[in-house]
């Protein structure tokens, strides 16, 4: 009965120092050092929950956080039925292409628009925007500012 005790004491021991040094990337460069430098992070509680969480398992449809960055625009109509379908035929086209980009078909008064990617930099935005004119399928493509959808 004493070794079970024991046992048990120590389990419950050893399982509360592992609690208590588990702690994350965020928390651990958070802390005081005397003689070192304070390091402050800004950033969305979200991303904090985030850290340590398997990526994988988190699907695509879940929650996007919005944040300013680039898309391509390949098409800008008008305010009519062909310019709507101009503008989805055109996103079916991309997504043959580059299956992996997500595609926008919206309408902004008074035209429509087809816009794809999230890019975070304008760099990125333009190498997708040249590669889109390697194609030749597209005739008028710009880069455009925007709020983007990444995934969390």
């Amino acid at each position: 009965m004493r070794k079970l005790i024991f046992l048990f004491l120590v389990t419950l021991l050893s399982g509360n120092l592992v609690a208590q040094n588990h702690q994350n990337i965020v928390e651990s460069l958070k802390r005081s050092v005397p003689g070192q430098g304070r390091i402050v992070i800004v950033q969305d509680a979200r991303l904090e929950a985030l850290v340590g969480v398997n990526l994988d398992v988190i699907s695509s449809t879940d929650q996007m956080l919005k944040v300013p960055g680039f898309r391509v625009q390949i098409y800008a109509g008008k305010n009519s039925r062909e310019s709507r379908a101009e503008a989805t035929s055109f996103g079916e086209k991309v997504k043959e292409l580059f299956p992996e980009l997500p595609v926008y078909t919206l309408f902004v008064s008074p035209r429509w628009l087809c816009r794809i990617g999230d890019f975070r930099s304008i760099e990125e935005a333009d190498a997708m925007m040249r590669q889109l004119e390697e194609t030749g399928a597209f005739k008028e493509i710009t880069i455009v500012r925007e709020q983007i959808n990444i995934p969390l």
